[in-house]
């Protein structure tokens, strides 16, 4: 029962940040904002994430997960109901930073939830949340559609309480386990391509659920972008399943030529059927990209010292999250969404120079 909670609780969380992209036009057409603003809006949660990381990361190692893990959903209860009880972006601003907070906090109770419970079952336990995460991508766009602003974070607070429920039957850890940080992690070349690989999946993300949805509502409206945002997450959590059987390194590397393809293809296309196409390589990019980003970090750190080396990595997938829609945005209004797909192809190059500098892992997974 305590893994199927946090199973349920990885996708809540997912389902907090991917519930924004169909609401992203509703809000633009209720206060004018254009894609500049809209990616600042988006790119919030995730400056919510980068301080609710390693506060998440103290807070483990001085209580417990399960102590984050409420304080998470409580800070979460107060954004959602910014979007449900307040208007205009003076309001969703500090209410998208609040969601954020509380879903860095989720991500990091989760992980060390699991190292607490499962004790040299950690990589098959966590590529369970990974595919939780996934199906957390479906559910969110499906909550956006749900119509208007308030609507879709009205649903998703009634899971945050129902989770929150189910969170205060949970018990302590069977056993007291010793969860350390080693600065020497941040210094491998493995760690950098990790971080690497990460940022080119938050970075695609972040344009994806920020500016793009603006393009896509010159032909769809909210219910069809939910669709396709239903249908990238989809094709995302089964790619991320079988990229789990492939060696991280490859998979990583597939992910640099398909995320710029996918996303610059959806830019500069003008009609539905190629969005489709475009959707579906950038989902299969995200999934395989962030396993093996996931699976890169593992192998070249282990498990007994993770502690810092995972806030590190968090963070900077919150940071490419944050730079995703601030620069889709930005790339938009200045050349058009044509040129959408140049800020994952930099961050494709990135990594392309982390794999030279990286020698092939020969550590063995904690």
């Amino acid at each position: 029962m305590a893994y199927l909670i946090l199973l349920a609780l990885g996708a809540l969380d997912s389902a907090g940040y991917s519930i924004v992209a169909p609401v992203v036009p509703e809000i633009g057409e209720a206060t004018g904002a254009g894609p500049g603003v809209i990616g600042a809006l988006v790119a919030c949660f995730a400056v919510g994430q980068i301080a609710g990381y390693p506060v998440a990361g103290r807070g483990v190692q001085r209580r417990s997960a399960l102590s984050v893990l409420a304080a998470s959903l409580a800070v979460m209860v107060v954004g959602d109901l910014g979007f449900v009880l307040g208007e205009g972006l003076a309001v969703y601003f500090p209410a998208r930073l609040l969601q954020g907070i509380g879903a860095g906090g989720l991500w990091m109770g989760i992980v060390f939830a699991v190292l607490e419970r499962y004790p040299g079952e950690e990589y098959r336990r966590l590529a369970g949340v990974t595919a939780a995460y996934s199906l957390g991508s479906i559910a969110g766009p499906a909550m956006g559609g749900a119509g208007g602003i308030r609507a879709p974070f009205l649903v998703h607070l009634g899971v945050v309480v129902v989770l929150a429920v189910a969170l205060a039957g949970l018990g302590p850890a069977g056993r007291p386990v010793t969860l350390l940080s080693d600065r020497r992690a941040l210094r491998s070349p493995g760690f950098w391509l990790a971080s690497a690989g990460i940022l080119l999946v938050a970075l695609a993300l972040g344009a994806l659920d920020g500016p793009l949805p603006l393009h896509f509502g010159e032909q769809l409206g909210q219910g069809e972008i939910a669709a396709l945002y239903v249908g990238t997450a989809v094709v995302a959590g089964a790619s991320a399943v079988a990229a789990g059987r492939l060696p991280p390194r490859a998979v990583l590397l597939a992910a640099a030529f398909l995320l710029p393809l996918g996303i610059g293809l959806a830019g500069l296309a003008e009609s539905i059927a190629p969005w489709i196409v475009a959707a579906a390589l950038a989902g299969v990019g995200i999934g395989i990209g962030e396993a093996g980003a996931l699976g890169v970090l593992l192998e070249s750190v282990g498990v007994e010292r993770i502690v810092l080396a995972m806030v590190v990595w968090s963070q900077v997938w919150a940071l490419g999250y944050i730079a995703g829609p601030a620069a889709g945005g930005g790339v938009a209004e200045a050349l058009g969404f044509a040129a959408i797909g140049l800020v994952p192809l930099a961050a494709a190059l990135l990594l392309g120079v982390a794999f030279l500098r990286a020698p092939a892992a020969t550590r063995a997974l904690a």
